[in-house]
């Protein structure tokens, strides 16, 4: 079960990451520890960095809410929207927690087999493991420099 880390009574953010492997049909299990915030229902789409993102669906619900009140009259705001909205697939996960990945969402992230998924706070992410690994290495190298930049005072 979530444990509430905030004191708040809210859920608490997604964390960790996990190997699990997608089986013949493209199915992923879910990582235990997440199951209880997405089974009542999920969002999943493209995420940048060619990952995928997975919300719960009032955090969905919350975002589409917030990207809606982006002008119209913005290219860029709309060129988002279509992709973000475009590979959007909603799904409840089945009993044993596993969740279908589109093939177009499982083309887009390059998903094979082997595969990351990591808490990202208010949602899932799931990578291609060698891509996640790659991109990981990369990331290490700036994190402790970017703490400071990023989050002034918090550290």
């Amino acid at each position: 079960m979530s444990v509430d880390v905030t004191g708040s009574g809210a859920y608490s953010p997604f964390l960790g990451t996990y190997t699990p492997r997608l089986d013949d049909k493209g199915r992923l299990i879910l990582p235990a520890k997440f199951r209880p915030q997405l089974s009542t229902g999920l969002v999943m789409t493209r995420g940048q960095e060619r990952c995928l993102f997975v919300f719960p669906v009032t955090e969905f619900q919350r975002m589409h809410e917030q990207i809606r009140q982006a002008p119209v009259t913005s290219k860029q705001a709309r060129d988002y929207l279509r992709v973000f909205l475009s590979g959007a697939h909603d799904e409840v996960p089945d009993k044993q927690g596993r969740l279908s990945i589109p093939a177009p969402l499982r083309a887009y992230a390059g998903l094979d087999r082997d595969v990351a998924v990591i808490g990202a706070g208010t949602r899932v992410e799931i990578w291609d493991a060698a891509a996640w690994e790659t991109y990981l290495e990369e990331q290490i190298t700036a994190y402790s420099d970017t703490a400071e930049e990023v989050f002034p005072g918090a550290f």
